[in-house]
């Protein structure tokens, strides 16, 4: 599937190192779809890179260039929902 302005994702928290917080999938609808800026000389990341607007229990965030991740579902990633 091919992500589009107006989807709904998920979006991987990072959580906290000392565990406080786990990661946490969040639902997401995606603002854009884009390009991620790259170094020079370093490969660019496999996926899809959106911006998006995050829905916590505490409020809303924005992401840019956030890249996709559907199999280790990494914190910072976004993947499709799960099918249940």
């Amino acid at each position: 599937m091919t992500p589009s302005v107006g989807r709904v994702v998920h979006y991987v928290s990072y959580g906290t190192p000392g565990g406080e917080y786990p990661s946490v999938c969040r639902a997401a609808l995606v603002t854009e779809v884009g390009e991620v800026w790259v170094p020079d000389g370093e490969k660019r990341p496999e996926g899809t890179p959106v911006s998006l607007a995050v829905l916590n229990p505490e409020g809303m965030f924005f992401n840019r260039g956030v890249m996709q991740n559907e199999h280790a579902h990494a914190g910072g990633t976004w993947h499709w929902p799960e099918r249940v």
